[in-house]
């Protein structure tokens, strides 16, 4: 598990003090005397500011409100675990054995926050512009083109347009459980075609997990083609 070169290869940033890259894959159920929440809240802060730079200097004719949904939709646990997925984060994490066991290394929130405090690092010890360097490059390589509509795409309707050109079927979505305390209600959606699951997500809620689980399927059936 200390073989993280390959991560710092696939960075293109290799770490002067081991233990920054070492506290920032270090998850809090590693019981260790550290962990990445520190460096978690940095790396937010630095992401929210390159992603809001690149941005403006991307759409300069965009207004602020645009500008502001845009990176919303960059900006967030499912877009950062998409970065870390591009990574292959989750192997280098350091986890305790009951995280392991519960699907920990692909969680979205887990690879988000592990991908928030590696770019935590990055800034703390290479400075801003090396960390811009490496988000906008990560960032390129997700997102191939980079415009209007593709950053602010609809994954239900994508799934919907795909499902009927090439199946001539729309998917369908249950709500298989509703949890938690009213404050902080959480929903799980199952998505099925032709009566096949395909996907399950869980979000805030029904509309947030049913994108979820659009966003699944997506990935799932365009893997497939």
């Amino acid at each position: 598990m200390d073989n993280y070169s390959q991560l710092e290869r696939q960075l293109g940033y290799v770490f002067n003090d081991k233990q920054l890259i070492i506290e920032a894959l270090t998850h809090r159920s590693f019981k260790k005397p550290y962990n990445n929440e520190r460096l978690e809240f940095l790396g937010d802060a630095v992401l929210d500011l390159i992603v809001g730079e690149y941005l403006y200097n991307k759409f300069k004719d965009s207004d602020e409100g645009t500008l502001s949904k845009i990176r919303a939709s960059l900006v967030n646990e499912s877009g950062f675990a998409l970065l870390a997925k591009i990574l292959n984060l989750g192997k280098y994490i350091y986890l305790s054995l009951a995280e392991e066991n519960n699907e920990g290394r692909t969680k979205p929130s887990l690879l988000s926050n592990a991908f928030e405090a590696i770019i935590g690092a990055i800034y703390i010890e290479g400075g801003l512009e090396t960390a811009r360097k490496i988000v906008i490059k990560l960032l390129e390589e997700c997102y191939p083109t980079i415009d209007l509509q593709t950053l602010s795409r609809d994954y239900k309707t994508a799934l919907q347009e795909l499902t009927q050109a090439k199946y001539g079927v729309t998917p369908d979505y249950e709500l298989v459980r509703a949890f938690g305390p009213d404050h902080k209600k959480e929903f799980e959606i199952s998505l099925t075609l032709n009566g096949k699951e395909i996907a399950t997500a869980q979000g805030k809620s029904k509309k947030e997990a049913q994108q979820k689980a659009a966003k699944s399927a997506l990935d799932i059936l365009l893997q497939g083609k």
